[in-house]
């Protein structure tokens, strides 16, 4: 988080689950100077980090907007680097952003990924790189947007927290899903590999260029990879992610264009 930005803590009544908090936060992210919104409905409340908060009035229309929802108080808090200790509210809100998983679950996701592409090499005989890379190319994809499909509201709420294309252009977020199932169905397919990672190789630098800006910003936020099927935490593991796609995509590439 940068000195800049200001935090707030909304007390919220009306919430029941995750997709009650998906749509306020996705209401919330609609403000101008809000940067992320982490929403906890067992608390009962939102954190939301920016510059510069919205007033009360604004952040009350924006979450009765998104259901029979009520904002029923806003704590508002100085700047990081004015504040010498974290109120109570904001240690709550921190904990709430830092999740408890480990990023176990995208080891697993990706090692069956990984396995099948060997397993696909084993039953073809084919131990070449590029069928290697496009098939797990392939998988991958097509794994990670079923995941943004199971819960497409929460995906774009959380994707919009980093993202720097969603972040201004809310219905990125929206088509990204499928932009990812088509690029797998593409790698599968062989189908104009040339455009297909070209895509690719675009997408990931941007959305490497996004979860960078997170890291160095120290913003404890979700990361979206896995939608919100999986409440997996941001970290370097997802830049690496991104720049190994990305460098795969050069890759293969370079091997179509020489």
């Amino acid at each position: 988080m940068t000195t800049n930005t200001r935090s707030a803590t909304l007390k919220i009544t009306g919430m029941h689950c995750s997709g009650c908090a998906s749509k306020i936060s996705a209401a919330l992210l609609k403000l101008d100077g809000i940067e992320s919104a982490d929403v906890s409905p067992q608390q009962g409340e939102a954190a939301i980090f920016g510059n510069p908060i919205p007033d009360d009035d604004a952040l009350r229309s924006a979450i009765a907007s998104a259901g029979d929802y009520t904002l029923t108080s806003v704590e508002r808090a100085e700047p990081a680097a004015a504040a010498p200790e974290p109120s109570i509210h904001q240690h709550q809100a921190m904990a709430e952003q830092q999740p408890k998983e480990s990023l176990y679950p995208l080891f697993l996701i990706v090692g069956f990924i990984a396995g099948v592409t060997l397993l696909v090499a084993a039953n073809t005989g084919d131990w070449s790189t590029e069928p290697l890379m496009r098939h797990f190319m392939a998988g991958f994809f097509i794994v990670f947007s079923f995941f943004k499909l199971l819960d497409p509201p929460g995906f774009v709420s959380a994707y919009r927290g980093y993202d720097l294309v969603a972040r201004k252009v809310a219905a990125w977020g929206w088509a990204y899903p499928f932009v990812e199932l088509t690029l797998g169905v593409a790698y599968l397919l062989a189908w104009v590999p040339v455009v297909t990672n070209a895509v690719t190789l675009i997408l990931m630098l941007i959305g490497a260029a996004g979860v960078l800006k997170a890291l160095l910003d120290k913003r404890a936020i979700r990361c979206a990879c896995l939608g919100t099927a999986l409440n997996l935490p941001m970290t370097k593991v997802t830049l690496v992610e991104d720049l190994t796609m990305a460098a795969m995509a050069a890759g293969m590439l370079a091997m179509l264009l020489v």
